[in-house]
């Protein structure tokens, strides 16, 4: 995926009640529970229908490192759907998400002011709109570079423009050379 759309997929996770399954076999039975079938597990986790059967009546226990990661990653992508649109919804309606990042930022701004790119490290509270907005591109398959641009724009409001205080000519914010990112609900 995208460093955003990951940041923003583990803050979302950050909200599971209960911790995902540990063994092999538990984690295949939850799949087939949710894909309805073996032959469909098969065909994600990318093995033979038999091997599958076999995981789900425990005759195989360990499974190769690749396939540990599949298997943890499509397990950790369907857990608690309920949880996590609720999270989504709360954060979008009320609470907004928390930003930490340390990027380059800048910005444009009429002549006369000084606007030179900078590492900064930041943590910023922003509201539900952006909550919201950030949620719903990534839903709809926003690229990295899309979930950045709504990022430095709820940046533009909330750091620099203080929500419309300061800074009111600015025009548009510049958020490169992004070393991490994180979000929190």
């Amino acid at each position: 995926m995208s460093m955003f759309g990951d940041g923003l997929e583990q803050a979302v996770q950050k909200a599971f009640t209960r911790p995902i399954p540990k063994s092999a076999g538990t984690q295949v039975r939850y799949l087939v529970k949710q894909l309805k079938g073996t032959k469909a597990v098969a065909r994600l986790l990318s093995v033979s229908q038999r091997t599958v059967e076999r995981y789900v009546k425990d005759q195989i226990k360990t499974p190769r490192k690749e396939l540990a990661a599949r298997l943890e990653r499509e397990v950790r992508a369907r857990w608690q759907p309920q949880i996590r649109a609720k999270a989504r919804e709360r954060a979008a309606r009320t609470s907004g998400i928390v930003i930490d990042t340390r990027a380059r930022l800048g910005y444009t701004a009429p002549i006369g002011s000084t606007d030179q790119d900078r590492m900064r490290h930041l943590t910023v509270a922003l509201p539900p709109q952006y909550a919201a907005r950030l949620f719903d591109a990534q839903a709809h398959g926003a690229s990295d570079q899309e979930l950045r641009g709504i990022a430095a724009e709820a940046l533009r409001d909330v750091y620099f423009q203080d929500h419309g205080r300061r800074a009111g000519s600015l025009e548009e914010v510049r958020f490169t050379d992004v070393e991490h990112v994180e979000f929190d609900l």
